[in-house]
């Protein structure tokens, strides 16, 4: 089983490179935690997908603290790797999305594999969720579901997947702001619609998807097709994977199992976060989690 970790983004809310500020109590990154989790739940490959210029800090340090613990691959996200005959505008800066970001592994994995944002802490409850559903060899996807209650922030809103769901599987994901008001949770979609108030127990997505590797190859034929659709709007278009996973739910038949979580999400989204999530871990660490050097 792989693992493939979005780390191409910067964060531009924390002010540089999230994936390589320091969180555990020796220098451990937020990225680290991940790796030991997916290690403990049995997976054996890990892809980063990074920028090329990115490359020697994370092999300097991310990739020589886990060389011999599981098998690495990097791929680069390059936005002019694009379909022939597409042409960007000169002054595109802005990535091309996950979909892009996941087809940059193309070549690189063909097992089944999941996914995740490498600016996240996941908890291990998660990835030993996706490890099970991988292991049933199924020819249905699945997301990751967290409760909502415990993917806030007290230093401000975040943006998170609501889901909707039909018999256990994924029905619709509403994009959405999210924040608690008056000891409520209140989501604000992004496109538009009235807001409303979540339960606690609510679902969301943060992005940890298990795939087959056909995802990549579906990635592929259709990317020409992303960009046919999005002509006017090259700027700024986003080839997404929460819309090409419904776009296959409407047009395949695809069934995406909702597994959901208890793990307790932290991250990084605001500066004031940081030292949450460090007395967090170090919480884990004093009950036994995580050892404290966490790769000796």
């Amino acid at each position: 089983m792989t693992l493939v970790i979005m780390a191409a983004g910067m964060g531009s809310r924390f002010g540089g490179l999230k994936q390589i500020e320091p969180v555990g109590p020796n220098g451990e990154f937020i990225i680290d935690y991940s790796i030991y989790d997916a290690i403990k739940a049995g997976f054996t490959k890990v892809v980063f997908i990074i920028k090329e210029e990115n490359y020697d800090i994370f092999k300097d340090t991310v990739g020589k603290r886990i060389e011999g613990k599981i098998d690495v691959e990097y791929v680069f996200q390059d936005i002019k790797n694009v379909p022939k005959g597409i042409v960007l505008p000169e002054d595109r800066v802005k990535p091309l999305g996950t979909g892009h970001a996941i087809l940059s592994c193309k070549g690189v994995v063909n097992e089944p594999f999941a996914i995740i944002n490498s600016d996240d802490f996941y908890g291990r409850d998660a990835f030993i969720k996706a490890a099970n559903f991988l292991k049933e060899g199924t020819t249905d996807y699945a997301m990751i579901g967290y409760l909502i209650g415990n993917t806030l922030t007290e230093n401000g809103s975040v943006k998170r997947g609501y889901s909707e769901q039909v018999d256990g599987y994924l029905s619709n994901i509403i994009e959405s702001t999210v924040y608690r008001e008056d000891d409520k949770i209140k989501v604000e979609p992004l496109d538009g619609r009235e807001s409303f108030y979540a339960k606690d127990e609510d679902l969301v997505s943060m992005n940890m998807f298990c795939f087959k590797p056909d995802m990549i190859d579906y990635l592929d034929e259709h990317f020409i097709d992303f960009f046919n659709k999005n002509k006017e709007d090259l700027s700024k278009c986003e080839y997404l994977i929460p819309d090409v996973v419904f776009e296959r739910i409407e047009n395949d038949n695809l069934k995406v199992r909702v597994v959901d979580t208890d793990a307790v999400w932290k991250g990084v989204t605001y500066k004031e976060d940081k030292e949450e999530l460090v007395s967090y871990i170090n919480n884990l660490i004093e009950n036994g989690e995580y050892p404290t050097n966490l790769y000796k």
